[in-house]
């Protein structure tokens, strides 16, 4: 019986609601960085297609109707929730800068090139998650950076493999990226 009661209360904890609570807790009081994955896609898939070209969004996965709702949702929520936002970067896909411009309308995302498609070379890839800790590490603001990009670029920052619409909060640590917590977006 008290193994059962031991695993509930564990289970309770690590609970992605328990989870998302927590990161809200974090946002509240501002000066954090938050990872966020694109809101949804058709097919929910990653990579991109064989023709794509970041300055033609026809060549590029774009976000669904329900994405679009999701990455609204989103932005309600961040206001409901007295998660202030100050500054928004984004990858230059569409359905980054689309997810920020849906969630954040009055903020206009400041288009960052290192949360672009995680290259296929390895140094340029290092040199792509060099640049977004060194942001991470520079941002000091009383209010909460938002920087929109891909699964991909999250799970090498962070080793999280997140959701689409999902937020990881998280601090520099060193030259590495540490995760305070995490929010779901359904």
């Amino acid at each position: 019986m008290l193994r059962l009661a031991v695993f509930m209360l564990v289970a309770m904890f690590l609970s992605p609601a328990s989870a998302t609570e927590a990161g809200w807790a974090l946002l509240r009081d501002g000066g954090r960085v938050v990872l966020l994955r694109h809101a949804m896609t058709p097919g929910g898939g990653s990579g991109e297609p064989s023709n794509f070209d970041i300055n033609d969004c026809k060549t590029q996965r774009n976000l669904s109707q329900r994405g679009r709702e999701q990455a609204d949702r989103l932005g309600v929520l961040m206001s409901v929730r007295s998660a202030p936002i100050e500054r928004v970067l984004s990858s230059r896909t569409c359905r980054c800068l689309e997810t920020a411009r849906y969630a954040f309308d009055e903020r206009e995302p400041e288009p960052f090139e290192a949360l672009d498609p995680l290259s296929a070379d390895p140094a340029a890839a290092k040199k792509q998650g060099d640049a977004v800790v060194a942001e991470v590490k520079a941002f000091s603001g009383s209010g909460n950076l938002v920087m929109i990009t891909n699964k991909e670029n999250i799970e090498a920052l962070t080793g999280v493999s997140p959701r689409e619409g999902e937020a990881v909060i998280v601090r520099a640590d060193g030259d590495r990226l540490h995760v305070l917590g995490r929010i779901i977006f359904d």
